[in-house]
C-alpha cells in the first residue's frame, strides 16, 4: 500500500543555480548579449568535452540536423532514412530541403533504429541516415557505419537526449562525420534553448558557421563591437539559427556540472533497476556492455498482458499519485501529416507500434531527492498491485 504523502513529481526540473543566475548577470552587465565570445569559449570547451575538433552552436538541435544536412548537401529528390520512434524535427529537417524521411522501424530490445530494416529501405536515391540515441543509449554505431559505406551514405547523428553518452569508449559527439545536440529546457544540459553540432570535417564546419547567421562573412557578428565593419558580405542564402552570448554563459556553467548531473542520474537509474528489475509486470531498460547512456530519460515498459489496463491508464493511475511521466514517442507513421504526405498508416512499423504502446518514461533529473525517488518507486508498486492479471 502507498503511503500517504503529499508528494507532486514533475517529469522534470531544471538543474539550474546560483552559478547560471551569476553567469547570465555577467553577461548582461557586460552589454554584449548574442553571439560572441561566450559563444565561442562555449564551443572550445564542448568540443574538447566530447572529443571532437570542432563544435558550432545553433539556436536548436533541429537548426542543427538542419544544417548539418545542408552541409552534406540533401537536396529536393534525395531521401533520408530515419526512425519513425523519435520525435518530428529529425523528419521535418529533411523536408526543409525537399527530400523525404524514409521511416525505418526499430530494435525491440534497444528501441533504437533496426540496422537490418534500414538496410531494405534503402533505394538509390538514399543519401543520408539519421540515428537517433533514444534515452541516451547509443545506436550500433559500427554496423550503421558498416552500412552507411557500403552504401555511400552519410550518417548525421541526432543526440538530443545524449550527453554525455559513450560508445565503445568514444563520446557520442566523437564517432561520426556530423552529430546534432539539444540544449532543451529538459536536456542532460540545458541554455533553455539551443543546440549544438560536432564535427571533424573542416569544410563542413565552415559551411555550417556561415549558414548559422544568414550566409554572410564569417566575421559579421563583430559589427558592433570595437574592432568591427560596417562592410559585410552575404556569400549564400542562410539561416537565423545563431546561439546567444546569454545561452552560453548557462551551457559554459552547465558543462562543468555535467558529469556530476550524470552520476546524479546513474544513480536514480540504478535505484530504479534495483527496485523494478525482478517485477514480472515490468522490463527496465537493457544497457550493453559496449556503450554507456546518458540516462536522459528512463523507460520503462509495462508487461501489459500482465496487466488489466492499459499505458494510458497507467499514465493516469501515476498522475492521480502526484508522478508526471511522459512517452517517447509516439511513432512518426502515426502522425497525420506524415500519412497524408507520404502514405504511411497503422502496421507499417509493427516494432514501434507494439513497444510505443507499453512505454513509460519515468522522472529522472539531478536534484531529484531520495525521497522522491523512493516515491515513485512506491507508486509504481502500488498501481501494479492493484491492477496487476
Amino acid at each position: 500500500m502507498l503511503a500517504k504523502v503529499d508528494l507532486k513529481i514533475p517529469f522534470h526540473r531544471s538543474a539550474m543555480g546560483e552559478e547560471e543566475v551569476r553567469a547570465v548577470s555577467d553577461v548582461i552587465r557586460s552589454g554584449w548579449l548574442t553571439m560572441g565570445s561566450r559563444t565561442f569559449q562555449f564551443e572550445q570547451e564542448f568540443a574538447q568535452y566530447v572529443g571532437a575538433a570542432h563544435a558550432i552552436a545553433v539556436s536548436s538541435c533541429t537548426a542543427a540536423l538542419h544544417l548539418s544536412l545542408d552541409a552534406i548537401g540533401i537536396q529536393s529528390g534525395d531521401e533520408v532514412l530515419v526512425p519513425t520512434n523519435t520525435f518530428t524535427a529529425t523528419a521535418e529537417v529533411v523536408t526543409y530541403l525537399g527530400a523525404r524521411p524514409v521511416f525505418v522501424d526499430i530494435d525491440s530490445s534497444t528501441l533504437n533504429l533496426s540496422v537490418e530494416d534500414a538496410k531494405n529501405r534503402i533505394t538509390p536515391r538514399t543519401r543520408a541516415i539519421i540515428p537517433v540515441h533514444l534515452s541516451g543509449l547509443p545506436c550500433d554505431l559500427d554496423e550503421i557505419h558498416t552500412l552507411a559505406k557500403s552504401y555511400n551514405l552519410h550518417v548525421v547523428e541526432d543526440a538530443a537526449h545524449s550527453l554525455p553518452s559513450s560508445y565503445r569508449g568514444k563520446r557520442i559527439g566523437a564517432n561520426s562525420m556530423l552529430t546534432a545536440f539539444s540544449f532543451y529546457a529538459t536536456k542532460t544540459l540545458s541554455t533553455g534553448e539551443g543546440g549544438m553540432i560536432t564535427t571533424d570535417n573542416e569544410a563542413y564546419a565552415q559551411r555550417i558557421r556561415l549558414m548559422r547567421l544568414h550566409g554572410i562573412s564569417h566575421d559579421a557578428w563583430k559589427r558592433y563591437s570595437a574592432e568591427g565593419s560596417w562592410r559585410y558580405d552575404v556569400l549564400e542564402p542562410g539561416f537565423k539559427y545563431n546561439f546567444t552570448d546569454m545561452q552560453a554563459a548557462l551551457g559554459i556553467v552547465q558543462l562543468a556540472k555535467c558529469d556530476a548531473m550524470f552520476q546524479a542520474r546513474c544513480q536514480i537509474a540504478k535505484t530504479y533497476d534495483e527496485a523494478f528489475g525482478s517485477l514480472e509486470a515490468v522490463e527496465i531498460p537493457t544497457i550493453s556492455s559496449d556503450r554507456e547512456t546518458s540516462w536522459h530519460l528512463y523507460i520503462l515498459r509495462l508487461e501489459t498482458n500482465r496487466l488489466r489496463i492499459d499505458r494510458g491508464r497507467f499514465v493516469n493511475e501515476l498522475m492521480e499519485r502526484g508522478v508526471q511521466t511522459s512517452v517517447h514517442f509516439i511513432p512518426l507513421h502515426l502522425q497525420l501529416a506524415y500519412q497524408r504526405l507520404y502514405g504511411y498508416k497503422d502496421g507499417d512499423f509493427p516494432n514501434a507500434e507494439k513497444e510505443y504502446l507499453r512505454c513509460i518514461s519515468l522522472p529522472i533529473y539531478p536534484s531529484m531527492s531520495e525521497l522522491e525517488v523512493r516515491y515513485v518507486i512506491s507508486s509504481v508498486e502500488d498501481v501494479l498491485d492493484k491492477f496487476s492479471r
